[in-house]
């Protein structure tokens, strides 16, 4: 998003004009800005035969899944539903890595039947798997490293207490699993959390999967995860991919060459690729002056975004309709019936009621997880594609709020 002559702008388009032509609340999403992330990622990981695996969960809107299909990405999926999207949205089942977590063992029975990349978390599913596929279908397993990485306890997954992963501790366990059902290790996997900054994190947890690497001699690929961070206000510290580029290929590269032969480097970024590209569009409903604060409450709330609430996460916030208004102090809160704070203390041009706000950095998360509390609509999707929007998921109706719904018989 650019501010152009006054005007707030993504490929040239106004965005007060794409709020008004499809309404609010609105996802915006600009397909440029995640062409060019995941460019930046293939451009970093250029050495080494990377491949790129989207996080699916962050965004699983089918017409940005196909725009990043064409682009060159594979696809994490992390349940069998979003595998069927994938494949749906044109993925091969090669290019699908598929990692659930607690599931029942029929989904990983139905991962097998489309014939997807798997990857085991836990000792009890790679017994089960063991005792009814042996030899026959080759498996990736999730490693739980026990580093305490990223933005907070709550995105953090590679800390001792995480339920993702089996521990490196129980890798005798896991030894004596293969050995005795022959199952065929061709991947390991870790991922550690989210808004890993350092680099020295990656290279940390490349040394624990080099070292448990030489056990398995039918290795394929190596699965680093993601978790980078990227800036969601001025000032953030965001990962350097070139660095981390760099500095793990050179790593991966020394080690497979001792391994005995050419592996291939995974990064299975989310947030990375769509986040900057996201912008929730809202109507400033009401302006509510107290005593100690000023709310502006919007049309929108927890149920289009809930990462502020979740996660204490920060998303600028700017009135795209008066670029040039006098700056005051705002509570940016929803209208849904909890406290539902988007925004809190937040410096924005002045406010009135029916402003359009843009909620930055909505791309990651927004979405896949908003839902209908309060019976609200979930909001309509748009994508910016060379210099057009255009409606890539209607609005929700009250037919789609009653659609699964059973009357029954009260006499």
């Amino acid at each position: 998003m650019e501010l152009k002559e006054g005007i707030y702008q993504v490929q040239d388009l106004p965005l007060t004009e794409v709020a008004q032509e499809f309404g609010t609340p609105l996802y915006v999403y600009d397909g440029k800005k995640i062409v060019a992330q995941l460019q930046n990622l293939k451009n970093a990981f250029s050495e080494n035969q990377v491949k790129v695996k989207f996080a699916a969960k962050a965004l699983t809107n089918i017409s940005i899944l196909k725009l990043l299909k064409k682009h060159g990405a594979g696809l994490e999926a992390v349940s069998i539903n979003e595998a069927q999207i994938a494949l749906g949205a044109g993925f091969t089942k090669e290019e699908i890595l598929y990692t659930p977590n607690c599931v029942d063992f029929s989904e990983i029975v139905a991962g097998v039947d489309l014939g997807l990349n798997i990857n085991l978390d836990n000792l009890s599913v790679l017994e089960k798997f063991g005792k009814k596929y042996g030899s026959t279908y080759p498996i990736g397993i999730r490693l739980n490293p026990h580093i305490m990485a990223g933005g907070n306890y709550k995105i953090s997954t590679g800390h001792g207490n995480s339920k993702f992963g089996i521990s490196i501790y129980q890798l005798p366990q896991i030894m004596q699993l293969v050995e005795q059902y022959k199952i065929v290790i061709n991947g390991l996997h870790i991922h550690t959390g989210s808004e890993i900054t350092e680099t020295d994190v990656f290279l940390k947890m490349a040394e624990i999967l080099f070292g448990i690497a030489r056990d398995f001699p039918s290795l394929k690929f190596i699965d680093f995860g993601s978790g980078f961070k990227v800036a969601y206000k001025e000032g953030d510290h965001v990962t350097n991919i070139y660095d981390l580029g760099l500095k793990l290929g050179r790593a991966f590269k020394e080690f497979y060459h001792s391994y005995g032969k050419q592996l291939e480097l995974w990064i299975e970024p989310g947030k990375y690729l769509v986040s900057e590209s996201g912008y929730l569009l809202v109507n400033a409903n009401v302006v509510k002056a107290t005593p100690s604060v000023t709310f502006v409450g919007v049309n929108s709330g927890l149920n289009h975004l809930i990462r502020p609430m979740m996660y204490d996460a920060y998303h600028e916030i700017v009135n795209i309709s008066n670029p040039t208004g006098s700056q005051k102090i705002y509570t940016v809160v929803g209208n849904i019936c909890e406290t539902d704070t988007l925004g809190a203390d937040r410096k924005l041009n002045e406010v009135r009621e029916g402003d359009i706000l843009a909620i930055k950095n909505a791309g990651a998360y927004g979405y896949s997880m908003a839902s209908n509390y309060n019976s609200r609509f979930r909001p309509a999707e748009v994508l910016i594609w060379n210099g057009k929007a255009q409606l890539i998921r209607k609005r929700d109706t009250m037919d789609d709020l009653l659609r699964n719904q059973v009357v029954v018989d009260l006499e």
